[in-house]
C-alpha cells in the first residue's frame, strides 16, 4: 500500500478502507471522514493489537488536519508491522475537494478547539507575555518569546510540534479510556 492517497483515491476506495483519525476527539466531533473510527495520536501505542487485527481485514487509511499527524502515525505503524496509508492533505483537503464530513450528534460538552489553534493561542499568548515582562520587570523574560520563535522554526523545518504533542497530553484532548475501548472495540477483526 502507498505510504499517502490522494483524496480522489480515497473516494473511490473509501468503502474497502478502515479509517483511523488520529485527531484530538475535539477536532474529531469538528468532522471527520466517513465511517472513520478516531483514535488519536497520543493513544496508538494502546491501540496496536486492535489496529494489528484491523489490518489482516482491510487496509488501514489514517488521517488528521493536514496530514503531519497521520504521517507520524503510518511511521509508528510501520515500524509495528503494521501497513497502513495517509490520506494527502488530511481531512482539509477532503472537505476542501467536495468530500463529506460526518459529526456526531451534538453533545452537551463544549466545543474544544483544533490542535492547531490551540498552537496558535498558546505560542501567540507566550510571545505576548515574554514581550511584556521584558518591557515592564525586566529584559531577560524577553528569551520566552525567542524561545517560542525558535521553536516554531525548528518545527516548521522538522515538520514536527513539540507543543502540539504536549497539549495533546491536556485533560481535555485526550480520551476517556470507555471511549477509546468502545472505538477499539468497534474496529473490523478477524
Amino acid at each position: 500500500m502507498n505510504t499517502t492517497l490522494t483524496t480522489s483515491a480515497v473516494r473511490e476506495r473509501l468503502h474497502t478502507l478502515i479509517v483511523i483519525d488520529v485527531r484530538t476527539p475535539g477536532e474529531y466531533a469538528d468532522g471527520h471522514l466517513p465511517g472513520a473510527h478516531n483514535i488519536p495520536l497520543d493513544d496508538l501505542e494502546h491501540a496496536m493489537p486492535a489496529l494489528r487485527e484491523a489490518a489482516d481485514v482491510r487496509d488501514l487509511l489514517v488521517v488528521c488536519a493536514s496530514g503531519n499527524r497521520s504521517q507520524s502515525a503510518t511511521v509508528t505503524l510501520s515500524r509495528n508491522g503494521i501497513p497502513a496509508a495517509g490520506l494527502e492533505g488530511g481531512t482539509a483537503a477532503w472537505a476542501a475537494a467536495g468530500g463529506d464530513l460526518h459529526r456526531p450528534a451534538a453533545t452537551a460538552a463544549a466545543p474544544k478547539w483544533a490542535m492547531d489553534r490551540q498552537v496558535r493561542l498558546t505560542a501567540g499568548s507566550v510571545v505576548l507575555l515574554g514581550l511584556l515582562l521584558g518591557l515592564v520587570i525586566h529584559p531577560a523574560f524577553q528569551l520566552l518569546s525567542a524561545g517560542i520563535a525558535a521553536g516554531l522554526v525548528y518545527s516548521a523545518l522538522t515538520n514536527s510540534c513539540a507543543m502540539a504533542k504536549l497539549l495533546g497530553k491536556l485533560p481535555y484532548n485526550r480520551t476517556d479510556r470507555t471511549d477509546l475501548n468502545s472505538t477499539l472495540a468497534a474496529l473490523p477483526h478477524n
